[in-house]
C-alpha cells in the first residue's frame, strides 16, 4: 500500500493511548500493510506501531527474523491487532532503539518471556509464547499503543541513554 512517515518524539500523538479496533474492520488491512511497508522500507526496523504513523488504533507489526538477535527464535512476521501481554516471566535488560527516537538508544529492562494474545490480519484470535529478542520487540511495540516510549522505561537518563552513532 504505502510507506508512511514515522512521527518523531516529542510529537504528542506518541504519548496518547491507542484505541482498540472493533473487528472486523475493513480498513485495518490497509493499515497493517502500511505498517509492514514502512517497517521494511526502514531496512533496520523489527517492528512498528500504528501511532508511530499517526493512526490511533491498537495495531502493531513485528518481525525479528532478519535480525541477528532474533533469527533463531521467532514467529516470523506478526500482524497484531489489539495485542495484550497476558503473562510475563523473567527479566532481561537490552539496548533498545526506536524509529521515533532516531538519535538515541537506551538500556531497558523487560520480561524475557511473554504470552501475548491478539487478533491476526485474517481476524483469527491467537495466543503465542515468545522469548528473548522477539518478546522484547513485542513489548516495545505494545508500549507505543499505551503512549509510552523506551525513554519512559530507561532507569537513568544519565547512565542508560546513549547518543546513536551516525550511519
Amino acid at each position: 500500500m504505502a510507506v508512511r512517515d514515522i512521527l518523531l518524539y516529542p510529537d504528542p500523538i506518541l504519548k496518547k493511548v491507542a484505541v482498540p479496533v472493533d473487528m472486523p474492520d475493513p480498513t485495518v488491512d490497509e493499515l497493517v500493510q502500511d505498517l509492514i511497508d514502512t517497517m521494511l522500507d526502514a531496512g533496520h526496523s523489527v517492528g512498528v506501531a500504528a501511532p508511530q504513523i499517526g493512526d490511533a488504533r491498537r495495531v502493531v507489526v513485528v518481525d525479528v527474523s532478519h535480525s541477528n538477535l532474533g533469527r533463531d527464535n521467532n514467529h516470523g512476521l506478526l500482524t497484531m491487532i489489539n495485542p495484550e501481554v497476558m503473562e510475563r516471566t523473567g527479566s532481561k535488560t537490552m539496548r533498545e532503539g526506536c524509529m521515533s527516537v532516531p538519535d538515541y538508544t537506551g538500556n531497558v529492562t523487560r520480561a524475557e518471556d511473554i504470552v501475548v494474545g491478539f487478533i491476526d490480519r485474517t481476524c483469527k484470535p491467537r495466543v503465542i509464547e515468545c522469548s528473548g529478542f522477539e518478546a522484547v520487540a513485542i513489548q516495545h511495540e505494545i508500549d507505543h499503543l499505551d503512549g509510552m516510549l523506551f525513554l519512559d522505561r530507561v532507569s537513568s537518563l544519565k547512565t542508560d541513554l546513549f547518543r546513536r552513532k551516525k550511519r
